[in-house]
């Protein structure tokens, strides 16, 4: 948003440079992003001043030269030699001293120096118009008629003065500050200056008209107030030059004259403004209503668009649409270079109305900026008789009718309550009442009442003005004080503390995630991020209830029209594509979300980690044979990140997943925390992928809610440990995990490690059968084992593998 300093000091008064307000501007919330300076000519007209033709001579060796003297308000008057045939001592000149830059109307800009022309020196530059840029003619140098010194600045003379141009960047709260006078009501606080509304005491309207409009609001809820003036006698042209320089000091480019008046009245007060054809007005009535779903409506821009039912519309007397309420005008109803009759429209739209009208149409106006943030419902009257004098000066025009003003539903003040202690709290520093009175009554938010709690601290009950749309609560009231305060008056404590409102959870969910990524990173692993949206076909079985699909409704390709149920398809995918492009060697994790649609008809969300790995463990070299991945590997992975969670020695039981051939389920406290095993053939054959993958599947959840973060530290034991091995031979459906559970349970106190180191299979030890070797580290913390110690564990190890697992132990 830009905001001339010039057009901002008919507001305001104020003599503070541009840079200092940039400063007060943004340390009060209104960014000021960049300061442009705009000048009216080039140059600005520095270096060129008012003189004196005191003598004039004939050139000694040109006929059409002159010598002449000029006093520029110097001591010595300069001489300068000059060209122009109606020069002549006694005349009042501009003159272009050394060093001086001019921009002539047409040509290259051009630096005046001091130089010797025919061999008579010139000290200057006797100037035409054209030459310093301020029209066309050369017939001649200007002659003045003024009585202002010799040496006054030209530029003082002609009224060119320079402006600066604020680049503010407006955040959507500061709907406020989106004109000239919001932005001068805000240096108000920030100052302690008055500013002033643009005087409308001399509007005046006929007590009644022969031909009114009429003005009709079917919908008050979207349209709270319509105000609407016609005028008659309006000279559609060209605007004065002084509303031009406005208009492009702000970067807008004039039209004609209503419309640029329009312009300058919503970027001088922030009220648009539409200006209507009256004649074009069907019946003399306007009515502002919903629109016709599928209705087409041509807007200025000359697109036919398709209306919403939700679109509101300023209609004629036949229901035909004239313009998109606060958004855009139509093509037919708009202001022509053959219109005499104006119907100038001042209205408040719902902002979520004409949001949605944009964001439906794609169509971002300057009103609609405006509109879509939040108007002041009282500046509608305000805006519509400032631009009504303005276009009486402009345009000729004269006041037909009185104004109609339909406000059905009526916007008043806001009442918040302010408790003063709780200033203190929020800002961190007192702030003396007086001071929040001050600052409270420059934002014309007003005290109703003063009051005092059960505690007897003081409480102020507010009324905050409808312009003021983001205040609607005791924290906004304390940031509008604290931005004019200042931030920067806030002093610094050794030791600072915030006051928060959310509770924020321990442990920190996203901090353990990252740990945990962490963890898998530094083995190797590589984090994936997969779509949540996939292919139905993945998972749909002919003449089987497929109802625990989460479908879209409004998918965009067939191949994505379901939310997953299971991450492993959308890894797969990845991997499918990183092996077909020869990179076949793959550790990959994802954190992610599954869905299922439950019997009941709700929905439900689970958070998953999942790990692939596929390959070779790593690349071959002359140091090592390259070996493929393999499922402990994978185990050894998952167990790390159960360990990292408070989980160390989880249980097992063979694997019940409808994707995986052969594997295991992890288990902690009874409950099912990972799965993982060999993808099934079936699914890579889907897939299309071309080797074997091992997969791993935890319950995010589950593990953030038993999460254990007690960090347990023990002392190094004294004593050594003794190692025993035990070979043993048992069916072949007898897991080790079944054998490490009962030697377990056998001893609690000494043992503390099982291990297998060998599993062989052979015809001499029968069919069915296989054979573990297996090692027990025995340890006593508080002193050394004896033979007798050990022999017994020992003894009672073998019983129980021979009575529960009907062992044989191999000697």
């Amino acid at each position: 948003m830009k905001i001339s300093y010039d057009w901002l000091r008919t507001l305001i008064s104020t003599d503070k440079p541009a840079d200092e307000i940039g400063r007060l501007l943004t340390g009060s919330g209104l960014e000021v992003e960049g300061i442009e300076e705009l000048e009216s000519v080039p140059g600005g007209l520095r270096g060129i001043v008012l003189g004196t033709v005191l003598t004039r001579e004939k050139h000694p060796d040109a006929d059409k030269l002159s010598l002449t003297t000029v006093d520029v308000g110097d001591d010595t008057p300069r001489q300068i030699v000059c060209g122009a045939p109606n020069v002549a001592a006694g005349q009042r000149v501009v003159v272009a001293l050394e060093g001086a830059t001019l921009y002539p109307t047409t040509g290259e800009s051009f630096k005046i120096k001091k130089s010797k022309i025919r061999g008579a020196a010139s000290e200057g530059m006797i100037c035409a118009e054209d030459e310093i840029g301020l029209g066309q003619s050369h017939a001649g140098i200007m002659v003045l008629d003024t009585d202002l010194p010799n040496g006054t600045p030209a530029a003082e003379y002609f009224g060119l003065g320079s402006d600066s141009v604020f680049e503010i960047g407006l955040t959507p709260n500061r709907a406020d500050a989106a004109s000239h006078f919001g932005v001068a009501r805000e240096l108000r606080a920030l100052l302690r200056q008055p500013c002033h509304l643009p005087d409308i005491n001399h509007f005046h309207a006929p007590a009644e008209a022969s031909k009114p409009v009429s003005v009709t609001i079917e919908d008050a809820e979207a349209n709270p107030r319509y105000a609407g003036l016609l005028l008659e006698g309006v000279q559609v042209g060209p605007s004065p030059d002084w509303l031009q320089r406005r208009l492009r000091s702000i970067g807008l480019s004039p039209i004609n004259n209503v419309v640029d008046v329009t312009n300058f009245v919503l970027h001088e007060l922030g009220q648009p403004l539409h200006a209507f054809d009256a004649d074009q007005i069907a019946g003399n009535q306007v009515c502002v209503k919903r629109a016709e779903a599928g209705e087409k409506f041509t807007t200025l821009d000359g697109t036919e668009r398709s209306l919403k039912a939700e679109d509101l519309i300023i209609a004629d007397a036949n229901g035909a649409p004239m313009a998109l309420a606060g958004v855009f005008g139509g093509k037919t109803s708009g202001v022509s270079d053959a219109t005499t009759r104006v119907f100038l429209e001042s209205a408040y739209f719902a902002p979520a109305v004409v949001r949605k009208t944009s964001q439906t149409h794609q169509l971002k106006t300057d009103a609609s900026f405006r509109f879509e943030r939040g108007t002041d419902p009282n500046m509608v009257l305000i805006a519509l008789k400032r631009a009504a004098l303005l276009l009486q000066e402009v345009a000729g025009a004269t006041v037909a009718a009185p104004i109609v003003d339909e406000y059905p539903t009526h916007i008043g003040h806001t009442q918040v309550r302010l408790r003063l202690p709780r200033v203190e709290k929020l800002v961190g520093q007192f702030i003396a009442p007086e001071r929040i009175r001050q600052i409270l009554t420059d934002l014309d938010i007003l005290i109703s009442e003063e009051l005092t709690d059960e505690a007897g601290q003081a409480e102020w009950i507010l009324s905050v003005p409808p312009h003021k749309v983001d205040v609607t609560r005791e924290a906004d009231i304390i940031e509008e004080i604290l931005r004019i305060y200042g931030y920067n008056h806030v002093a610094l404590r050794p030791h600072n503390s915030a006051s928060y409102l959310a509770q924020f959870p321990n442990p920190e969910p996203e901090i353990i995630r990252q740990n945990t990524a962490r963890l898998l990173s530094g083995q190797g692993f590589s984090e994936i991020i997969t779509n949540s949206i996939t292919n139905s076909l993945y998972f749909e079985k002919s003449g089987e209830n497929n109802e625990a699909l989460v479908r879209l409704l409004n998918f965009n390709s067939a191949e994505l029209n379901i939310m997953r149920p299971t991450m492993l398809h959308s890894g797969l995918e990845v991997v499918r594509h990183n092996v077909n492009r020869r990179q076949r060697d793959l550790k990959l994790y994802e954190f992610g979300k599954t869905y299922r649609r439950k019997a009941d008809g709700q929905y439900e969300e689970q958070n998953k980690l999942v790990i692939y790995l596929t390959g070779n463990t790593a690349a071959e070299t002359w140091q090592q044979k390259s070996d493929k991945a393999t499922y402990h590997q994978l185990a050894g992975a998952v167990q790390q990140v159960l360990a990292s969670l408070g989980f160390a020695q989880p249980a097992s039981q063979p694997v019940q997943h409808p994707y995986l051939a052969g594997g295991l389920t992890l288990l902690a406290q009874n409950q099912p925390v990972a799965q993982l095993g060999a993808v099934s053939s079936a699914v890579l054959k889907q897939l299309d992928v071309s080797q074997p993958v091992w997969y791993a599947e935890l319950d995010w959840d589950w593990l953030m809610r038993k999460y254990k973060n007690a960090l347990v530290a023990r002392e190094l034991p004294k004593f050594p440990e003794v190692r025993r091995d035990l070979s043993l031979v048992v069916d072949k459906m007898i897991t080790f995990d079944q054998l490490q559970q009962i030697a377990r349970r056998t001893e609690k106190k000494l043992l503390q490690q099982v291990n297998v180191f060998d599993v062989y299979e052979g015809d001499n030890l029968g069919a069915g059968k296989k054979s573990y070797s297996v090692s027990f580290l025995l340890q006593d913390p508080t002193q050394t084992l004896t033979d007798q110690a050990i022999d017994q564990v020992m003894t009672r190890l073998i019983q129980q593998f021979e009575q529960q697992a009907g062992a044989l132990i191999r000697k």
